[in-house]
């Protein structure tokens, strides 16, 4: 019998089979993430994460109907996990914080992953606008809030390129793991933040 949209939407729609377990949602994320890592986005299958994960097909397809729309989950969940705003009182302290902790995700096996999703973005439409509404969104809204709450104490000049010190930030971190290979440290992140971003738009 067809449910009603109506129904759908105020949440009457009976429930069939077990509940989905989000502790597997992980693992096949995960999974994606290494295969990705490995493979490239273009040559990652349903198959392989199955595989990966020692799961059925039909598991992943319950959750996401593309590959597209597992990615696309998946760099929401990261977004949402790894990109938490730091409120350490000050502006020189949530910088540090939150690019440090960027920094160590970028560092980590995501980053691979990541470089294999971000050279794939030019040649695929889809996937370069999902990544911009979730990842990227996500991080520039964490850096866009520490500029506010400094504004607010009264941290930032009156004419403080917010939104410039917002895209370095982010390309600082993204350059060098892209293209320069060198690692994304601490002393590095601290030349960012206090050679760069500080003298931009702190008041002196």
């Amino acid at each position: 019998m067809a449910v009603s949209t109506a129904a759908f939407n105020e949440g009457r729609v009976p429930q069939r089979g077990r509940p989905r377990d989000a502790s597997r949602d992980d693992a096949l994320r995960q999974a994606a993430l290494e295969v990705m890592a490995e493979v490239g986005y273009r040559a990652l299958t349903m198959d392989a994460v199955a595989a990966r994960a020692r799961a059925g097909k039909a598991t992943i397809y319950r959750r996401w109907e593309s590959k597209l729309d597992l990615v696309i989950d998946t760099c929401t969940q990261l977004a949402t996990q790894n990109l938490a705003a730091p409120d350490t009182g000050s502006l020189a302290g949530d910088l540090r914080e939150f690019l440090s902790s960027f920094a160590a995700f970028l560092s980590g096996p995501i980053g691979k992953a990541a470089q294999a999703l971000v050279g794939e973005l030019p040649h695929e439409p889809e996937l370069a606008a999902a990544f911009r509404e979730t990842f990227l969104i996500s991080q520039r809204d964490v850096l866009r809030g520490i500029m506010d709450r400094a504004a607010e104490r009264g941290e930032l000049k009156a004419d403080a390129p917010r939104g410039m010190a917002v895209e370095i930030a982010g390309a600082a971190l993204i350059y060098r793991l892209m293209l320069t290979g060198d690692p994304l440290d601490e002393p590095f992140v601290e030349k960012v933040v206090e050679q760069v971003l500080l003298p931009l738009v702190r008041v002196s």
